[in-house]
Parts: C-alpha cells; sequence; structure tokens
C-alpha cells in the first residue's frame, strides 16, 4: 500500500472529485463506501447501513446480486465492448425480445442509450422530429409542474424545479407546463389543456407516470392522468411517459404505464434496467413513431448516438436482471414490501409530526409536519440521523421516502421504520 492510499477514501476524494448535487463549500466530506452486498453497504471503518432507496433506485434485486454477477462475469469473456453503429451482438438482440414482451402491446422498436437523461433527451427528440419529418410544424412540448426528467439540455427543459435548472432556464426548448391532475382540478385543467391544443403546435407530451419522483415523490390517480393522455392523443401529441424511476416493478407493476388505458407512444427506462451494475438506458417507441423515420431520405433518420449505446455487458445485466424480476420469488417479495408499507402507514394514523402519507407499489413517502428547506440545516440534521443508526434515506426537504431493493428483509425493513418514528421526535 502507498502513502497515499494509506489515507481513508474519503480524504482522498476531497482532493480532486467534484461530486453531484453538491456545494462543497458547505459539504466537503463524503462517506467512503467500500463494498456493498444485498441491501446492505458497508463503510470504509466497517460499518454498514440498510440501502433504503437502493441507491437512486437501482439496485432493486440487492447490490452485487450472485445471478446478475455470474451472467456478466460470463459475457465479459466472450465480448466486452463494440461500436453498435453498423454491428449488433446477442446480448442486445435477446435483451430486446425480452423487453418487448413485457412493455405496453403497442411497443416495438428499442433505442439505446446510457442513462435516464439521455433515455428522456431521445425520447424529446423523436417527437419532435417525428412532426418534423411528416412535414408538421410542432416546436413546442408539454410537460407537468414539478415534473423531472434529468440533468441534460432537452431533459432540464422539460423540468419544472427551479432548484436544478436555475442558470440554465434562458437556453431551453420551448416548454408549456400543466398542473398535474387531481380530483379536484381535473376539469379546469382539461378545459384549458383543450383550448391550447387548437393550435396544433405541440409535439408532445413529457411525464412521470403516477409518481413524480424529484418532487418528493409526488403521486397523482391513474384515472386523473389518463384523462389527459386521452385529450393529447385526440390532437396528434405523442405521449412521453419517463419511466426511468417508476420502472421494472416499483408501482407493483412492470411499468406505472400498465396501470393507464391510454398507453404512451414512448417510454423513456433506465435506472433498475441494470440492476444498479452498469449504466444503460433505453427509450422504446410503437411502430408509428419508428415508421416516420423510415425513409430513403436520410436527413429523416435519428441521429443521435452514444459511445458505450447497447454495451454488451449493460444488456447482459439488464437482461438478468428482467429474469430475476419476473421470477415467482421477486414478485412475491414485491408485495411483502407493499404489505408492510401499508402496516406502517396504519401506525402513522393521526401521527401529530406527519402532515401526509402516500404509497404506490413499493415506493412509500411521508411528509413531516414542519416547513423546512430541500437542502437545509434540518433536513441535514435528519440525514444524519438516519445514518447515524444505520440506515440510508434521503430526506427531501419535508419528505422522507423509501424504495428499498425487493431483496431486503423484514427485519432491516422494520428498522427502517422504527428509525423513521424515532426522526419524528427531532422534528
Amino acid at each position: 500500500m502507498t502513502v497515499l492510499e494509506s489515507e481513508s477514501i474519503s480524504k482522498r476524494d476531497q482532493k480532486h472529485i467534484w461530486h453531484p448535487l453538491t456545494q462543497h463549500k458547505l459539504h466537503p466530506k463524503m462517506l467512503g463506501i467500500k463494498r456493498a452486498k444485498g441491501a446492505l453497504l458497508y463503510d470504509e471503518n466497517g460499518k454498514d447501513y440498510i440501502d433504503g432507496i437502493s441507491s437512486w433506485y437501482t439496485s432493486v434485486y440487492g447490490h452485487c446480486n450472485d445471478y446478475i454477477l455470474e451472467k456478466v462475469q460470463a459475457q465479459m469473456q466472450q465480448l466486452d465492448q463494440v461500436v453498435f453503429s453498423g454491428f449488433t451482438h446477442e446480448p442486445a438482440v435477446k435483451l430486446s425480445e425480452a423487453l418487448i414482451k413485457v412493455l405496453p402491446n403497442n411497443h416495438q422498436k428499442l433505442f439505446f442509450s446510457d442513462n435516464g437523461s439521455t433515455a428522456t433527451e431521445i425520447g424529446i427528440k423523436m417527437a419532435l422530429q417525428y412532426h418534423f419529418n411528416k412535414g408538421e410544424k410542432r416546436p413546442v412540448l408539454l410537460a407537468f409542474e414539478e415534473g423531472f426528467h434529468g440533468d441534460t439540455f432537452g431533459a432540464m427543459s422539460v423540468s419544472g424545479l427551479s432548484v436544478y435548472n436555475g442558470p440554465f432556464e434562458d437556453f431551453f426548448i420551448q416548454v408549456e407546463r400543466i398542473p398535474v391532475p387531481t380530483k379536484e382540478n381535473i376539469g379546469e385543467v382539461l378545459k384549458q389543456l383543450e383550448g391550447r391544443l387548437q393550435k396544433n403546435d405541440i409535439a408532445g407530451f413529457i411525464y412521470e407516470p403516477l409518481v413524480q419522483g424529484a418532487a418528493a415523490m409526488k403521486m397523482h390517480a391513474p384515472e386523473d392522468l389518463n384523462q389527459v393522455l386521452e385529450l393529447i392523443k385526440k390532437h396528434g401529441v405523442l405521449a412521453i411517459a419517463d419511466e426511468v424511476m417508476t420502472g421494472f416493478g416499483k408501482t407493483g407493476k412492470n411499468f406505472a404505464s400498465e396501470y393507464l388505458q391510454t398507453p404512451p407512444d414512448i417510454i423513456c427506462m433506465s435506472k433498475a434496467l441494470t440492476a444498479g451494475l452498469l449504466p444503460m438506458a433505453v427509450t422504446s417507441c410503437t411502430q408509428e413513431v419508428y415508421d416516420a423515420f423510415y425513409s430513403d431520405d436520410i436527413a429523416k433518420g435519428l441521429f443521435h448516438g452514444h459511445t458505450y449505446t447497447a454495451n454488451p455487458l449493460a444488456c447482459t445485466a439488464a437482461l438478468a436482471g428482467l429474469q430475476l424480476l419476473q421470477s415467482e420469488e421477486i414478485q412475491e417479495n414485491i408485495q411483502r414490501i407493499i404489505r408492510s408499507h401499508q402496516e406502517f402507514d396504519e401506525k402513522l394514523n393521526n401521527h401529530p409530526k406527519v402532515a401526509s402519507t402516500r404509497q404506490c407499489g413499493i415506493i412509500y413517502a411521508l411528509d413531516l409536519n414542519v416547513k423546512m428547506e430541500r437542502y437545509g440545516n434540518l433536513r441535514d440534521r435528519l440525514f444524519k440521523h438516519f445514518m447515524d443508526n444505520g440506515v440510508f434515506l434521503r430526506p427531501l426537504g419535508n419528505t422522507i421516502y423509501i424504495s428499498a431493493p425487493y431483496i431486503i428483509s423484514e427485519t432491516q425493513l422494520q428498522k427502517i421504520y422504527d428509525t423513521i418514528i424515532e426522526v419524528l421526535d427531532i422534528v
């Protein structure tokens, strides 16, 4: 071991690394994580933490899942990486065949990329170019208030959280926002939308179905969203479902879009797609969308590409994850977690420190009955309390949420619940 390596990971980190979502002057220290297994993370001092958010909703089958590792290790001996323009390979083809079987029936084509932001970026470009290729001038995109779709420019443009987008808003593409529909406002939302759609200049509507993750797990009913989708479809607007967070079992179904009667034209996938092992994304679409790009005119093609598009190892991890998701064991685990959340929710009924609770599948969230900044001192105190007690949760302002791996044990889940109840005494 060199002298440099004898220093802690967290100490060495401070010399050169710039972390995401971090103001380094206020938060200069990062916790060094040395290994992970199952639902547990282990830091450089040997302490373990229950990963209550599946490491940003990715490692849903547990960290270093043996089945996925074995599949990827075998693939590493065969083909590690190859250009995906002009070439193809077995892992990508097998994954495409498996994904089409679980996607809504109207989806027939898949476009591979690298992460959630690029998945939505491609969905946006598909919608805009779809109408362009058909000779229609539709430069506007529609999105929900407080939506979040990623950090690249197109994805930022359709996102409605200014905490992330402030310095860049003068450079965005044309986007108009509508309120998330509720039983109380659905009539007014549809009325205003009907009037706006008469201009025939909106290319696509991008939305997070049922759960707005970055907006602190705000949830909406499928019947209300479905009315919006039915209306936009009548006016030729493409529906773009951002399932980067909600996809692959988190809502209790493979995709949140399965709760809706109106299927999307485009679906954006990442995060749990590759089970947290390797970065990859997929944007799927209908045959109708694809056909608008299929032409003797080369300029009508979708000229978008990434170096690691459809990386064979990432495709293998995704295929293995999909096989696990469809297994009886994982499906039973998902239902077990859903029931456990429901029982926990009953214990929080009428708690004076809890303003509201909500659940969609294995996603559970509660709002504390106190005002606090999204990234403020009180939020940091809550985060520290969780970590001190061996639980990794990341409060979003006054919202505490759980999105744990499907393989989490009841004992580990109960510890998360107990630690949340303890936190209520701090507030």
